[in-house]
Parts: C-alpha cells; sequence; structure tokens
C-alpha cells in the first residue's frame, strides 16, 4: 500500500518507534495503537533501527534522542534523506536535538496522548489518524 493511502485513511500508517526505556516504548507502543497507528517496530538500539529501515518503509518514526550512550543521529539522517518524517521524544527539550534536524518537531517527556496526536497529523498531513 502507497504511503498516500495510508495517509488518507485507507489503511494505517506505519510507525517505527526508536526508545531503549522498555516502559516508554510500551506506553508509546500503547499510545499509537489507540490512535489507530500501526507500530510497524519497537527497537533500542541504533543498529536494530538501521537494519530495520533497511528492510522496510514506514510512514514516520519516533525517535528517542538519547539511547543509552547512542546518539539518534544516524537514524534521523536516514529518515531525513528518505524524506520520512519523524518526530523526537526527549527529556532534554529542543536543547537535545541533533543540530542537524534543529527544526524538527519534538515531544518533551513526559507528553500526553493528545500531544503524541497532535505532532503525528502535523507531520502526516492528515486531518486524524486512520
Amino acid at each position: 500500500m502507497k504511503d498516500v493511502e495510508r495517509q488518507k485513511g485507507l489503511g494505517k500508517a506505519r510507525i517505527l518507534v526508536v526508545e531503549d526505556e522498555a516502559f516508554i516504548a510500551a506506553m508509546l507502543a500503547d499510545m499509537l495503537e489507540e490512535l489507530g497507528y500501526d507500530v510497524a517496530a519497537s527497537v533500542s538500539h541504533i543498529a536494530q533501527a538501521k537494519d530495520f529501515l533497511a528492510a522496510e518503509t514506514v510512514d514516520a518514526a519516533l525517535l528517542d534522542v538519547n539511547l543509552g550512550v547512542e546518539k539518534i543521529d544516524p537514524v534521523a539522517d536516514l529518515l531525513a534523506e528518505r524524506a520520512c518524517p519523524f518526530i523526537f521524544t526527549t527529556g532534554y527539550g529542543k536543547s537535545g536535538v541533533p543540530a542537524a534536524h534543529a527544526g524538527r518537531a519534538v515531544l518533551q517527556k513526559p507528553f500526553h496522548i493528545a500531544d503524541l496526536a497532535a505532532a503525528l497529523r502535523k507531520e502526516l498531513g492528515t486531518a486524524e489518524s486512520s
């Protein structure tokens, strides 16, 4: 199914979650499912995210800025090259976002499901999730 078809409500948009805290990853998955999105994958390391993206496409991604000692930059760079929307999730605010992606959307942890819904609608260019 084409990304445009997903965004027009003919299927669920596929979201990649890159988060190293298991509880937060599970919470994000629950929120996404409640909002009508499909969690394409939930990974906790840069290598896992890059491997997944080498084999799959997604409609958008939620990226934790810091995965332990790893920085999210390589995944953000890859998604940006593909023109794939993504949102940073971080407890550090905009100051923790990679400089090359300073203009990207940021959700400050902790955030509410309404904040996530609004950010995804804006990034995906949809009025409502599917």
